[in-house]
């Protein structure tokens, strides 16, 4: 069984590999980098690459992601409201890897912080949101992890981490009720 925090470097290591679309910012040549060819680039083109080289590319002037593939504020704000305002019983689906681009915002932001205060407010506001985001939806997962009934269309929505979360807690739970009900032979 996984700890948490191998779940996470896993889910983030498949992540960090997946093919994302970019969108080249100029033209470049072929690069190659150990034994992978990357390239070459017509300037607004757009290419298919694995999200650790668009990182790279983006870094130096090359290419930018898609905004499709990038979570921002205001996407956020429209999850966190939209999670406030849903009952215990409703979860909603969340973009493709939410939580390794949610840590990629909030450093990203966090980095921009240090240089300038709009930066940092945003930042700060971002925080607060995914803080929000991840309590009520840990709230609703735990709710469901010690409920008998299994709701198709609740797990369909959960997230790889929130899954796993589920789960472990629903083991621990289910472990605990008969543990609690066993009564043992006194002969």
């Amino acid at each position: 069984m996984l700890n948490s925090r191998a779940m996470i470097e896993d889910l983030d290591f498949n992540f960090e590999n997946k093919l994302v679309n970019v969108v080249a910012m100029r033209n470049c040549p072929k690069i190659e980098v150990g034994g992978m060819i990357i390239g070459p680039f017509e300037e607004g083109q757009e290419y298919e690459v694995r999200f650790w080289v668009a990182n790279e590319l983006e870094k130096a002037g090359m290419a930018r992601l898609r905004d499709e593939d990038l979570l921002d504020a205001q996407r956020l704000y429209k999850i966190q409201w939209t999670e406030r305002v849903q009952s215990v019983l409703q979860i909603t689906a969340l973009l493709d890897d939410f939580y390794p681009k949610l840590r990629r915002c909030i450093k990203n932001l966090k980095k921009g912080a240090l240089k300038d205060p709009e930066k940092m407010r945003e930042y700060e506001r971002v925080t607060r949101w995914a803080q929000d985001i991840l309590n009520c939806r840990m709230k609703k997962i735990v709710s469901l992890s010690s409920s008998s009934r299994l709701n198709n269309q609740f797990m369909g929505n959960l997230t790889k981490e929130e899954l796993w979360l589920y789960e472990q807690l629903h083991k621990i739970i289910e472990e605990w009720k008969a543990s609690m009900l066993k009564v043992e032979n006194e002969e």
